[in-house]
């Protein structure tokens, strides 16, 4: 009988099952297999072996705007890119979605894979040519070395993936495989599945922060901050659960309940007073946001002039003509828009130019060297002067002395916020302070010359977990 065909038929499965169907590469398959085949080797030889986990950073923005198809042939030019860095005795496979593993075999040291990590993140930064379009992201990489982080094949490649997950942290950097990874991946899947469950449990809770007028002593508003007070741990820094949140995708239901909450709880406020409400880049990717904003506004029955929405220029960086898109159809149902941390990215000023923003927030970094730094100094004299040529009102944050309110106010900055007027309060002090406020205010106490209102630092003593 002639098998030839079904010789090649076998041959075709087995190939099949130990590669990516879509770049060819050897898949987890076969990488365990042959690491398992470099282990036995190692054992008997007296050399090392490196793992290379990879993962491509930005790959999903390519898919949800550029599509799918882009998304596939840009895989197959990583891939092949890859091959290029390796030399014949190594490895690269596929782990199927936006994932590669390199096997690199004998290594001299532990520089050598530092070098080959180095060369990958660096290749791996350059644009992309698909199909006419250019295509920029970037690669992370975790390495974990043979024998000193394993010695069986599941150990390094878990701990190579621990590695990739500290290196995700930063992005297009690489990172080595250390003991102490362990112990901070179960701390992060224990605060990962506390958060999951509080929102459900109720334990996030909104506290205020006054802007006043520099001008008049007068309070414009409350800027609403996300708290998170555990049942073990206590209050939970915002900068420790909300990075956290936006990877899981927790900040879209999250965002919803923080804008909802700070919509009703500022409707029973004077009906001078804003609320400003901070923004994450993730809510404009879920494309329901201004659906959201409309429904919480009117729900909570609160003025859309009352509602100020804060973001940072990350999210006009990402998908910036959709953002922007979206941002005018906030404008238009009546609420304000403001740019908060300006200052400290670099496109800030044409974005001024794209879009009209009602605020520019500028950043506490900038105001806590007020009157030691020069440099400080004149990036915010340029900023409030910009802010007055453009019509726009500028804030300062984390105002916390004397001297900064009144340079602030010399030079021309419409409001301020932080510790020197009031810490962060929830909303059952925010009637008291206003009262407080107000009868320091009529009663001459704070006035232009005035040292600020006494009772800011003695009432309300400094927040820990405030960023």
């Amino acid at each position: 009988m002639d098998v030839t065909e079904q010789r090649r038929a076998e041959a075709r499965i087995a190939h099949m099952a130990h590669h990516d169907a879509l770049t060819g590469l050897p898949n987890r398959v076969l990488f365990h297999e042959r690491l398992d085949e470099a282990l036995l080797r190692l054992r008997r030889q007296d050399e090392k072996l490196a793992i290379h986990y990879l993962d491509l950073d930005q790959f999903k923005n390519v898919n949800d705007t550029l599509g799918h198809p882009v998304g596939d042939l840009l895989l197959k030019a990583v891939a092949d890119r890859l091959r290029l860095c390796l030399r014949e005795s190594d490895m690269v496979a596929c782990f199927g979605g936006d994932e590669f593993a390199v096997l690199q075999m004998g290594l001299a040291g532990a520089y050598e894979a530092s070098d080959l990590a180095d060369r990958i993140v660096n290749l791996m930064s350059e644009p992309f040519d698909i199909d006419g379009q250019q295509v920029v992201i970037g690669a992370s990489a975790g390495i974990a070395v043979a024998s000193n982080d394993g010695d069986c094949t599941d150990l390094l490649v878990r701990n190579a993936d621990m590695a990739l997950y500290e290196a995700k942290e930063e992005g297009r950097i690489f990172r080595f495989f250390e003991p102490g990874m362990d112990t901070r991946l179960r701390v992060r899947r224990a605060l990962e599945l506390d958060l999951r469950n509080a929102l459900a449990a109720g334990e996030f809770q909104l506290y205020y922060q006054p802007l006043v007028i520099l001008e008049t002593g007068v309070i414009s508003g409350f800027e609403a901050l996300l708290r998170w007070r555990h049942p073990q741990r206590g209050m939970v820094p915002p900068v420790e659960f909300i990075p956290l949140a936006e990877e899981i995708g927790l900040i879209v239901p999250l965002g919803e309940w923080v804008l909802r909450q700070a919509c009703a709880e500022a409707a029973a406020w004077p009906r001078d007073l804003k609320v400003a409400v901070n923004l994450s880049s993730v809510q404009f990717k879920q494309g329901k946001l201004i659906e959201m904003v409309f429904s919480a506004l009117t729900s909570a029955g609160l003025p859309a002039a009352r509602l100020e929405l804060e973001i940072t220029e990350s999210i006009l960086l990402e998908e910036s003509k959709i953002n922007l898109a979206t941002l005018h159809k906030l404008r238009a149902l009546g609420v304000s828009i403001s740019m908060d941390d300006f200052g400290t990215g670099y496109s800030g000023m044409s974005y001024l130019r794209a879009f009209p923003f009602d605020k520019i927030k500028i950043d506490r970094s900038f105001i806590s060297e007020l009157g030691a730094s020069q440099d400080c100094m004149a990036i915010v004299l340029a900023i409030t002067k910009l802010g007055s040529s453009l019509g726009i009102r500028t804030t300062a944050e984390g105002v916390e002395t004397e001297e900064q309110r009144e340079l602030l106010r010399n030079h021309g900055c419409t409001e301020m916020q932080g510790y020197l007027l009031s810490r962060p309060m929830p909303a059952s002090e925010v009637k008291k302070f206003l009262t407080s406020h107000r009868n320091v205010w009529q009663s001459g106490e704070y006035g232009l010359n005035a040292q600020g209102p006494v009772l800011a630092e003695s009432a309300y003593p400094r927040d820990p977990v405030e960023p």
